[in-house]
């Protein structure tokens, strides 16, 4: 059976998060497979999952800051806020100027309250909003605080249509987990005032991973095929490279591991990795209060 630890793939065009999480269970010879944080069918790449006891770390995981680059076409306006979905008003964008999208990027940037798009996977009333749209609901999700740290424009080009010229633009964000970059999308559309939607999207970074440190889901499937072990990243890696370390002895494993409570740090920090000095994560803990308290404790 494959190590503990954190398996990050390159999730492939067309496949659901689940289908990779169910993927990665047959190549890894486990059903301890889960993944922190879900990306849209459409979407490629980081897709951090987490293998047999890293499943339980993959809750710290999905708070942290996401970058993302993608395709923004301007002129059209979709049902689903992204290429999938039926294209609902179309506008001509030939006058669109880059100063003009340059002041509108700037009102999107920084902390922002966000209206998701009503094709996520927020639940309404127990019931995914996607499945109530898919249901012909007309459904209203609430605006939330998010923050978009850099909205850059990588590049604009012009798209000849039917209707009149679409501008495709392709940008680069850092956001904070829970934005919808096609929420982005559709919300610059209109303050432009010609709509727009998504129509590529990948996933660069979550939280210090980034797309270098991914393999292909092919390349796992021809691992496996060899014989060879999954390039898991040990849980006291994993947790060392996003979250502040305490180190701890042998017995202060034992001693969390029995309930027991260590010293107050003289930095408190809201989380931390406790590791022992040969390299293992034995616990989570918030340090922000007088005393360290477990979030979670891994067995030995």
């Amino acid at each position: 059976m494959t190590a503990d630890g954190l398996l990050l793939v390159d999730k492939p065009a067309g496949w659901t998060s689940h289908d990779v999480v169910a993927r990665s269970r047959r190549l890894a010879h486990t059903r301890r497979v889960g993944h922190a944080g879900t990306l849209d069918p459409m979407a490629t790449g980081v897709l951090v999952l987490g293998i047999n006891k890293a499943t339980k770390l993959l809750t710290f995981l999905v708070g942290c800051d996401k970058t993302y680059t993608a395709t923004i076409r301007l002129g059209q306006s979709t049902v689903t806020d992204d290429a999938e979905g039926e294209v609902t008003a179309s506008y001509d964008a030939a006058g669109l100027t880059p100063e003009q999208v340059a002041s509108a990027v700037g009102r999107l940037t920084g902390d922002i309250e966000q209206v998701p798009s009503s094709v996520s996977a927020i639940k309404v009333d127990g019931v995914r909003s996607y499945a109530k749209v898919r249901g012909g609901d007309d459904v209203k999700l609430q605006p939330r605080p998010v923050r978009v740290s850099r909205f850059d424009v990588l590049d604009e080009r012009e798209i000849p249509s039917d209707t009149g010229t679409l501008r495709d633009i392709d940008i680069e964000v850092e956001v904070s987990s829970g934005t919808y970059v096609r929420a982005l999308a559709r919300d610059l559309g209109e303050a432009l005032g010609i709509g727009g939607h998504l129509t590529a999207l990948r996933r660069t970074r979550v939280g210090r991973f980034g797309i270098e440190d991914c393999t292909a889901l092919d390349e796992l499937a021809a691992r496996a095929d060899r014989d060879d072990p999954l390039p898991v990243i040990g849980m006291g890696e994993a947790a060392a490279a996003q979250f502040p370390v305490r180190r701890i002895s042998a017995e202060e494993a034992v001693d969390l591991r029995h309930g027991k409570r260590l010293t107050r740090r003289a930095d408190p920090v809201e989380l931390s990795a406790a590791i022992t000095e040969s390299g293992e994560l034995v616990a989570m803990l918030d340090e922000s209060g007088p005393v360290p308290v477990s979030r979670v404790v891994f067995p030995a």
